[in-house]
């Protein structure tokens, strides 16, 4: 069993993420995070790691990626943290970035009409 120096508790996670106790149980039961280990009492630990990759899930989630879309970047990241130089990774990647940037810009866009609308009423109240 790892050292638990630095670990945390799922309270302490949620905390540090901004996530709710539910959501984090959420993506550990569907394989996204796994707590790198339990306490003698049986309580969720996580690593600085485990931490990071529950930022990459909360900031992919406003972008509408699917659990399995968030499952292979998490992947990939990974396999680029072991090989940075894989072209086929990196390749993978872009895919993601140009995803991720094609999603924002529609959130964009969404959030000017949401905008104009807003705009719209308060000048109807004036």
């Amino acid at each position: 069993m790892p050292s638990r120096t630095g670990l945390l508790q799922i309270g302490q996670v949620a905390e540090r993420t901004g996530l709710s106790l539910r959501t984090i149980r959420f993506y550990e039961e569907n394989g996204l995070v796994r707590p790198t280990s339990r306490s003698d009492g049986g309580f969720r630990l996580y690593s600085d790691d485990d931490v990071a990759r529950l930022e990459v899930i909360k900031q992919m989630k406003p972008l509408g990626f699917r659990l399995e879309e968030m499952q292979e970047l998490l992947d990939l990241l990974a396999g680029l943290t072991e090989s940075p130089g894989d072209t086929e990774l990196v390749d993978r990647l872009r895919m993601f970035q140009e995803a991720a940037a094609a999603r924002v810009q529609a959130l964009r866009e969404q959030l000017a009409v949401a905008q104009h609308f807003a705009a719209d009423l308060a000048s109807r109240l004036a």
